[in-house]
């Protein structure tokens, strides 16, 4: 069979024979071979591009639902750590209250939580392999965050029914910023601007343009108003329960000794009277004669 040889003839409509051709056998079959192998590899190589079309699809849609979740991850972190930085400042404002009002409490209960969710939340992609975790992790944490949530709001309720029988006290704490402007100098240790040696400084220094309005911080009368060495024109005011204020290096006093005065109104003008190296306040909270920190007695 393979070694016959086989006549092809071709015609053509109305002109009889055109072509003819001779083949073996052996050529027919190489020719029959070759052609269902050149099939094989096309029926090969088109069912495989169509799987990797197919899986190429699925992995895009994996790889997008993994960002999705990724980004759903990530800003679900980011509203815990500002949830978590919420009740921070609301244990804090209630620390400062009892604080100024001498009123015993617990101590903040967020450090029993202690730490942010996850460090990762500061990154802009979470790995697949730390998705599952970072969620329980993440779920756990909001679960004590709304437990503190509810042991702050019970707190608050104390703490609002404890000061509703303190209102005049108060009312004459100081408990806002005396002018605005910055803090140029902190209370506490410092080098001296003017003898360049280290000493105690009793106040706050708030920094401003002359003229900037300075306002009681609580109720209280007035006791001393005049020209005190190195403080320059200045102010102290009696709060009662052994709280006072004084307000130096002033440019005008509003106010005069005797005068009652209400927590915001304005009782003088930033200046740079006295020893001053630049108009400023120099702010005091004095309790019982003894400077304390101003900064624990601002709430806004």
């Amino acid at each position: 069979m393979f070694n016959q040889k086989y006549e092809i003839l071709i015609f053509k409509d109305k002109k009889g024979l055109s072509k003819n051709f001779t083949l073996k056998g052996r050529t027919i079959l190489f020719f029959l071979i070759l052609a269902i192998t050149i099939t094989s590899i096309n029926v090969y190589f088109a069912y495989h591009s169509y799987n990797y079309l197919h899986l190429q699809s699925l992995y895009q849609q994996a790889t997008s639902r993994l960002e999705k979740q990724n980004q759903q991850l990530l800003a679900f972190a980011q509203k815990i750590k500002q949830l978590q930085h919420n009740l921070t400042k609301m244990a804090e404002l209630d620390r400062r209250i009892r604080l100024m009002m001498n009123i015993e409490g617990n101590n903040n209960l967020l450090e029993s939580i202690g730490g942010t969710p996850e460090n990762s939340v500061t990154l802009n992609y979470i790995p697949a392999y730390r998705q599952e975790a970072l969620a329980r992790k993440l779920h756990n944490f909001l679960k004590q965050l709304n437990i503190q949530a509810q042991l702050e709001k019970i707190r608050q309720k104390q703490l609002l029914t404890l000061l509703k029988d303190k209102q005049a006290i108060l009312a004459s704490t100081p408990s806002i910023w005396p002018a605005q402007g910055w803090v140029s100098s902190g209370f506490g240790y410092r080098i001296s601007p003017f003898t360049g040696q280290r000493e105690f400084h009793k106040g706050l220094d708030i920094s401003g343009p002359v003229g900037t309005p300075i306002i009681a911080p609580a109720n209280g009368e007035v006791i001393f108003v005049g020209h005190n060495g190195g403080y320059g024109l200045s102010i102290v005011i009696n709060h009662g329960n052994g709280i006072t204020t004084r307000y130096a290096h002033l440019q005008k006093s509003l106010v005069k000794k005797g005068d009652k005065v209400k927590r915001g109104e304005i009782i003088a003008y930033m200046g740079n009277s006295g020893r001053s190296t630049g108009p400023h306040l120099h702010y005091e909270v004095r309790i019982n004669g003894l400077p304390v920190n101003p900064l624990k007695y601002i709430l806004n």
